[in-house]
């Protein structure tokens, strides 16, 4: 059911995700999508913490990574995102935000990555201004600036200017 909120979400836009909306794609009844969601909140809320779930497989393979490895992997982890933010899904992120209980989940996410990122090491500075450009970018990728491609070219440079940072910083 989640592929097709998403799916919803994409073609149609935010507005457009209702409990009768996703039973009607899913060929069920609206009890039947309840049974699983009681509430559109509910729903949101599942479909956030899959796409928080899918990046924190990704930077959590190896607690122990350093910083730089760490960005390096959620770099890769936004490069193969199946999911096409745009202003669609930056609505259903609004959305999800303005209950204070999802702001505060989003926040602690956010700072348990800042905590793995605090080393007080030039490698893990140079890893907190990379976080920080991507997350930038992927802010300018909801908004439309993915249009022409551009938006990898810019991860390219985020990783390049990492590595360099790095490199710098051992030697």
């Amino acid at each position: 059911m989640l592929d097709l909120a998403e799916e919803i979400v994409r073609d149609e836009g935010a507005k457009a995700l209702t409990i009768d909306a996703l039973a009607r794609a899913a060929g069920i009844s609206k009890g039947g999508v309840q049974y699983a969601f009681a509430s559109k909140e509910d729903l949101v809320r599942a479909l956030v913490d899959r796409w928080t779930s899918k990046f924190d497989e990704v930077l959590n393979a190896d607690d122990q990574a350093a910083p730089a490895e760490l960005v390096r992997r959620y770099i890769r982890a936004m490069r193969a995102s199946q999911e096409v933010p745009d202003a669609k899904m930056a609505g259903l992120m609004t959305s999800y935000l303005q209950d204070p209980g999802n702001l505060y989940g989003i926040r602690e996410w956010y700072r348990a990555i800042f905590r793995r990122l605090e080393t007080g090491t030039a490698d893990g500075q140079a890893a907190r201004v990379a976080f920080l450009a991507v997350e930038g970018l992927f802010l300018m990728r909801v908004v439309g600036i993915d249009k022409d491609g551009a938006w990898a070219a810019f991860l390219d440079d985020v990783e390049a200017v990492l590595a360099r940072l790095v490199q710098d910083a051992a030697g």
